[in-house]
Formats: structure tokens, sequence, C-alpha cells
């Protein structure tokens, strides 16, 4: 596992090895807005599990937990991310669950290279309540359930192969650290 500082360098894509590279992460932690950016920096494509998910199914997630149940969404979420992991080398964003799949988090680890955006509470509470789209955080108090969840999830985040921290600043500094934590991995 490598952890990574502030420190700013040039990475090329030929330089982090050929596997895709998998973003995992609890909601707020910048999954999706530093994918993009990663995917730009390295040339390369960006995918995001979720929305590959919605478009799989015709259902937004929401929908696909009420209707299907999340036993069902696991099973679709691991197999639309084994899909994605077979082709093309890209950058990947996953859904907060996806990593706690024992059997999807397997597959992250045989084929590809996953990146935890660790980030404190009050930057995930911060950042999630700018939007109402969390239908986690309006079943109670949002600091509790992202507290509970911090709780649970990132022992097992911290398998990660990389683990960087996703601050309060530009999304800029942390593309930078991972490349560079990718270019030393």
């Amino acid at each position: 596992m490598t952890i990574v500082s502030d420190a700013f360098e040039e990475v090329e894509a030929k330089d982090i090895g050929d596997r895709t590279i998998i973003l995992v992460g609890l909601m707020g932690a910048g999954k999706s807005s530093v994918g993009r950016r990663l995917a730009t920096a390295l040339n390369l494509p960006f995918k995001d599990a979720d929305t590959e998910i919605e478009q799989a199914s015709n259902l937004t997630i929401p929908e696909f937990f009420e209707i299907h149940g999340e036993a069902a969404f696991r099973d679709g979420e691991r197999k639309v991310i084994s899909r994605l992991l077979d082709g093309p080398r890209h950058v990947l964003a996953t859904g907060g669950g996806a990593y706690m799949d024992q059997e999807t988090r397997d597959l992250i680890r045989n084929k590809g290279r996953s990146v935890w955006l660790r980030a404190d509470l009050d930057t995930l509470l911060k950042r999630c309540l700018k939007r109402n789209t969390r239908p986690l955080l309006q079943q109670g108090d949002p600091r509790q359930i992202l507290d509970d969840l911090m709780k649970s999830r990132y022992p097992v985040y911290a398998e990660a192969d990389i683990i960087v921290d996703s601050s309060e600043g530009p999304h800029e500094l942390v593309v930078d650290k991972i490349t560079r934590a990718l270019s030393e991995d």
C-alpha cells in the first residue's frame, strides 16, 4: 500500500502500468470529480460504475434498490465492474458500497489498481450536503450516517493498493498525488 503526501510531478499514462485504475471511497470523497480529471491527465477514458449500471438497467440507482433490493444491485454492480475491467484500460469510479463486496474487491485486486480516496468527516459532510442527491443521507442525521459508514467501511477501504487523502483543496492536487503513487508503485 502507498500513502501519498503533497508535491507536484508530471506523470504520463505509460508510466503507471497497464491496468485500469479504480477509485473507491465514501460518497463525497470525490471519486467521480477526481476520476474525470485523472482520466484527462492520463489521457485515458473515464467510466462511472453507477452510470453504467443505470444505463444497463434503465433505472436510477435509488429505483433499482427500491425495486430489486440491495443484493440484486450488488450482483449487477459486480457484473458491470467485471465487464468494465475486462475492457481497455481506463479510470473507473465505483459506488461507495462496491468495494465492500468481497467478490468485487477480488475482481478489482486481480484486474486493476485500487485507489482509496480517503476524506475526513467534515469534508465528506460538506460535499454531500451541497446537493440533495444522496438518498442514504435522507434517512437520518447525515453526520451520524457518514460517521457510521466511515467506521464500518474505512477498515475495508484500507485494503486498497493506494491511499490518497482527498481534502478541501483543488482536485488537481489529489490527481497529482494519485499519478505519483501509481508511478512509484
